[in-house]
Protein backbone atom coordinates (compact mmCIF):
# COMPACT_ATOMS: atom_id res chain seq x y z
CA UNK A 1 0.00 0.00 0.00
CA UNK A 2 1.43 3.46 -0.77
CA UNK A 3 1.21 6.00 1.36
CA UNK A 4 3.03 9.63 1.58
CA UNK A 5 2.77 11.25 4.86
CA UNK A 6 3.68 14.95 5.33
CA UNK A 7 4.23 16.59 8.65
CA UNK A 8 6.36 19.81 9.31
CA UNK A 9 3.85 22.85 8.54
CA UNK A 10 2.92 25.35 10.81
CA UNK A 11 1.83 28.81 11.27
CA UNK A 12 4.98 31.29 11.21
CA UNK A 13 5.92 34.65 10.65
CA UNK A 14 7.01 36.15 7.17
CA UNK A 15 11.05 36.22 7.04
CA UNK A 16 10.69 32.78 9.00
CA UNK A 17 11.81 29.10 8.17
CA UNK A 18 9.95 25.82 7.92
CA UNK A 19 11.04 22.60 6.86
CA UNK A 20 8.62 20.05 5.43
CA UNK A 21 9.21 15.92 5.57
CA UNK A 22 7.62 13.75 3.73
CA UNK A 23 7.30 9.96 4.58
CA UNK A 24 7.11 7.66 1.63
CA UNK A 25 6.45 3.99 1.33
CA UNK A 26 4.81 0.91 -0.11
CA UNK A 27 7.02 1.16 -3.44
CA UNK A 28 9.58 2.51 -5.37
CA UNK A 29 9.38 6.02 -6.83
CA UNK A 30 11.13 8.06 -9.25
CA UNK A 31 10.43 11.89 -9.75
CA UNK A 32 8.82 13.02 -6.42
CA UNK A 33 7.70 16.78 -5.84
CA UNK A 34 6.25 19.26 -3.59
CA UNK A 35 2.73 21.15 -4.31
CA UNK A 36 0.30 23.56 -2.25
CA UNK A 37 -3.10 24.99 -2.51
CA UNK A 38 -4.31 28.37 -1.45
CA UNK A 39 -8.16 28.91 -0.90
CA UNK A 40 -9.93 29.15 -4.00
CA UNK A 41 -6.84 28.63 -6.11
CA UNK A 42 -5.80 25.77 -8.02
CA UNK A 43 -2.74 23.29 -7.04
CA UNK A 44 0.53 24.77 -8.28
CA UNK A 45 3.79 23.23 -8.18
CA UNK A 46 6.31 24.21 -5.80
CA UNK A 47 9.32 21.73 -6.07
CA UNK A 48 10.72 18.70 -7.57
CA UNK A 49 13.45 16.46 -7.62
CA UNK A 50 14.74 13.44 -9.51
CA UNK A 51 15.62 10.03 -7.87
CA UNK A 52 19.06 10.50 -8.70
CA UNK A 53 21.47 12.53 -9.65
CA UNK A 54 20.54 15.51 -7.96
CA UNK A 55 18.27 16.87 -10.75
CA UNK A 56 16.01 19.83 -9.20
CA UNK A 57 13.16 22.27 -10.12
CA UNK A 58 11.30 25.19 -8.53
CA UNK A 59 8.59 27.63 -9.84
CA UNK A 60 9.95 30.72 -10.01
CA UNK A 61 8.15 32.82 -6.79
CA UNK A 62 10.16 29.89 -4.70
CA UNK A 63 14.10 29.97 -6.32
CA UNK A 64 16.53 31.01 -4.24
CA UNK A 65 14.27 30.41 -1.09
CA UNK A 66 13.24 26.75 -1.04
CA UNK A 67 15.46 23.52 -1.30
CA UNK A 68 13.88 20.31 -2.29
CA UNK A 69 16.21 17.19 -1.10
CA UNK A 70 15.53 13.53 -0.73
CA UNK A 71 17.03 10.48 1.04
CA UNK A 72 16.21 7.36 -0.56
CA UNK A 73 17.52 5.22 2.17
CA UNK A 74 14.92 6.36 4.29
CA UNK A 75 12.54 6.92 2.24
CA UNK A 76 12.09 10.71 2.65
CA UNK A 77 11.92 13.93 0.71
CA UNK A 78 12.23 17.58 2.25
CA UNK A 79 11.37 21.12 1.72
CA UNK A 80 13.13 23.45 3.52
CA UNK A 81 11.42 26.96 3.22
CA UNK A 82 13.80 30.14 3.97
CA UNK A 83 12.56 33.38 3.99
CA UNK A 84 8.58 32.99 3.70
CA UNK A 85 6.51 35.40 2.81
CA UNK A 86 2.52 35.28 3.61
CA UNK A 87 1.87 34.68 -0.16
CA UNK A 88 3.66 31.13 0.41
CA UNK A 89 0.58 30.24 2.76
CA UNK A 90 -1.01 27.28 1.54
CA UNK A 91 -1.55 23.28 1.97
CA UNK A 92 1.02 21.53 0.95
CA UNK A 93 1.66 18.50 -0.16
CA UNK A 94 3.80 15.51 -1.30
CA UNK A 95 3.65 13.59 -4.61
CA UNK A 96 5.60 10.65 -6.23
CA UNK A 97 5.73 9.18 -9.61
CA UNK A 98 6.66 5.69 -10.40
CA UNK A 99 5.82 5.51 -13.80
CA UNK A 100 9.17 7.25 -15.59
CA UNK A 101 11.48 4.75 -14.80
CA UNK A 102 14.08 7.65 -14.70
CA UNK A 103 16.66 8.31 -12.01
CA UNK A 104 17.07 11.75 -13.65
CA UNK A 105 13.77 12.75 -14.51
CA UNK A 106 11.98 15.81 -12.62
CA UNK A 107 8.30 15.72 -12.76
CA UNK A 108 6.54 19.46 -12.11
CA UNK A 109 2.89 18.77 -13.86
CA UNK A 110 0.56 17.90 -11.33
CA UNK A 111 -1.29 15.18 -14.08
CA UNK A 112 2.34 13.10 -13.97
CA UNK A 113 2.01 12.39 -10.30
CA UNK A 114 -0.50 9.67 -9.32
CA UNK A 115 0.48 9.61 -6.06
CA UNK A 116 -0.72 11.92 -3.62
CA UNK A 117 0.07 12.91 0.59
CA UNK A 118 -2.94 14.70 2.66
CA UNK A 119 -1.45 17.74 2.60
CA UNK A 120 0.12 20.38 5.66
CA UNK A 121 -1.19 23.93 6.26
CA UNK A 122 1.73 26.23 6.22
CA UNK A 123 0.70 30.03 7.79
CA UNK A 124 2.75 32.51 7.21
CA UNK A 125 1.59 35.75 8.95
CA UNK A 126 2.98 39.46 7.80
Amino acid sequence: QVQLVESGGGLVQAGDSLRLSCAASGRTFYAMGWFRQAPGMEREFVAAISRSHGNTYYTDSVKGRFTISRDNAKNMVYLQMNSLKPEDTAVYFCAAEHLSGSIRYVAFRVEEYPFWGQGTQVTVSS
